[in-house]
């Protein structure tokens, strides 16, 4: 599986339950990536997306332990191990926190915009990539700008034998 995230300095990805900022190239960027492949989302993910509604052509595969919890477009899983059985091997993780936490043990690539910046306040964050011996960035883009926000797109993948 791969997933893939927008983070600070700090690896935080959120606040408010919302991004950090929108970048116009990095959306669209999201969506070439993960357009045609299932998206893997924990419920409080979904309910940010215009509408609450799910991504379009894309298979969004919602974990969610809520038993009342549906939605129209998108299959729910109530515990992880159903959502892995049902979940193809180039699924991307999209967010929030926890999910990323759950699920980065089954992903071996991982797409992430980093922003050159530190967003105060900050309440959700991605597992420390750097900081984990397992994972190794093995491409890097060049720095760009957008609105005085310095970011970078890098590829990490999972090391072997880690």
């Amino acid at each position: 599986m791969n997933l893939i995230a927008a983070v600070d300095q700090n690896w935080a990805i959120g606040k408010g339950g919302n991004l950090l900022c929108r970048i116009p190239a990095d959306l669209r960027r999201f969506q070439e990536l993960t357009t045609g492949h299932a998206v893997i989302l924990g419920r409080k993910t979904l309910e940010t997306f215009p509408g609450g509604r799910p991504l379009m052509n894309r298979r969004n595969m919602i974990l969610s332990r809520n038993p009342a919890f549906a939605s129209d477009g998108a299959e729910v899983f109530r515990d992880m191990e159903s959502l892995l059985a049902a979940a193809p091997e180039d699924a991307f993780v999209i967010g929030g926190a926890s999910a990323y936490e759950q699920l980065l043990d089954q992903c071996d690539t991982a797409y992430i915009t980093k922003l050159e910046s530190e967003w105060p306040g900050a309440d959700a964050f991605f597992p420390d990539l750097d900081a984990h011996p397992a994972w190794e960035v093995v491409e890097a883009g060049e720095l760009q700008k957008y609105k005085g926000i310095t970011f970078q797109y890098l590829k990490y993948e999972r090391r072997e034998n880690a």
